[in-house]
């Protein structure tokens, strides 16, 4: 074999290499979705991840501009069970381990995913690393071990943009948005719907976005532990309760640690286009996409929730209340504010990959802002 993965435990698969030459090391963690493996590679909220594809044939329709949710790839490896290297969409550009190699990013396939995931599964989410099969075991560890983990870890001021950008119509809902690694395609959902987005660093200050032109502020997607963004927390904290507020997956976590709650590290995230969701507002399960490896903790300290009832926090801002739970694990996958315009969902709702299910919450947070005006 000509790579290998080896974890932080010693546990180790082999593989082949069939992206660029070189190592990489980080959270080892995996993705259940079908598709996507381009908007997969390209969402910040993977940094300082290598990716586990669960499904086994990886790269079948190639890769393409228009599939890109950054300008760059964020993810540090590919790890598959049998990638290919095909362009056979009609809008494929190249195929997906050419393109791999192009941009450095080192892949293996090859690799029983079923039984890594498996080990990730049982053992938790940990670090590891892609390497070379000419790379001992023990260069191998000394690699992993000088890696930080990610607990603790604020990967938001890597992935964030160095100024803002505004995108969408001149006369559309102006919202807000601080950008700790949000994808292309929310930035595209919200203008296709008549917003101006204005993207911000995740160091801008409540002042400057309060003088700003906002009718309402989102929070984004991204990288990391939501514990270590107590900076941008406090920011979030002054916007509560002057404008609608809404955040999605990171930016789920973070408004609810700005209205007091808590988070918590799961064994091994949510990641893939598959995940059931129910909406208690509706009764309706939502099939969503989902990338993240922390939770919200709910009331009393439960870090899952055992009944569908819409069940109610007492926040510093006044009552919230769950609108979401995950029917993989029944932690909070959103909750609305009940005393202030904000809310959250734990969940993707822009389909980046993944299914349509729930891109009406868009068409919600929009609305909201208009009868808060």
């Amino acid at each position: 074999m000509s790579a290998y993965v080896l974890l932080e435990d010693g546990t180790r698969f082999d593989g082949d290499a069939c992206g660029a030459d070189a190592a990489a090391v980080g959270e080892v963690v995996f993705t259940t979705g079908m598709s996507g493996y381009q908007e997969s590679m390209t969402d910040a909220s993977f940094a300082g991840q290598l990716i586990t594809f669960t499904y086994p044939h990886i790269g079948n329709y190639g890769v393409s501009a228009a599939h890109m949710e950054s300008d760059r790839v964020w993810a540090r490896a590919a790890i598959m069970r049998d990638a290919r290297n095909a362009e056979d969409a009609p809008d494929a550009e190249m195929g997906w381990l050419d393109w791999l190699r192009d941009c450095g990013i080192p892949a293996v396939t090859g690799v029983d995913t079923r039984a890594l995931v498996r080990h990730i599964r049982e053992a938790g989410s940990m670090k590891g690393g892609v390497f070379p099969g000419t790379m001992s075991e023990d260069e191998a560890r000394r690699l992993i071990d000088a890696e930080p983990s990610m607990v603790g870890r604020d990967l938001a001021r890597e992935v964030t943009p160095k100024e803002a950008t505004t995108h969408g119509p001149v006369d559309g809902v102006r919202i807000h948005a601080i950008d700790t690694g949000i994808k292309t395609s929310i930035v595209r959902h919200l203008t296709d719907r008549g917003a101006r987005v204005t993207l911000h660093p995740c160091s801008v200050t409540s002042e400057e976005l309060l003088a700003t032109d906002a009718d309402g502020f989102f929070l984004a997607n991204g990288p990391g532990d939501p514990a270590a963004l107590g900076h941008i927390v406090a920011t979030i904290r002054d916007l509560v309760g002057k404008k609608p507020v809404w955040g999605i997956c990171l930016g789920h976590q973070l408004l609810c640690q700005a209205v007091g709650l808590e988070t918590f590290k799961l064994p091994f995230g949510h990641r893939g286009a598959n995940h059931p969701v129910k909406d208690l507002t509706t009764g309706h399960i939502e099939i969503t996409s989902q990338n993240h490896g922390f939770a919200v903790v709910g009331p009393g300290g439960a870090h899952t929730i055992d009944t569908d009832e819409a069940v109610r926090w007492e926040t510093d801002f006044g009552a919230a209340q769950l609108t979401h739970v995950n029917l993989y694990d029944r932690t909070v996958e959103g909750l609305q504010l009940l005393d202030v315009p904000g809310g959250t969902v734990q969940y993707h709702p822009e389909a980046g990959p993944g299914p349509h299910d729930a891109l009406y919450q868009f068409d919600r947070f929009i609305e909201s802002i208009k009868e808060a005006a």
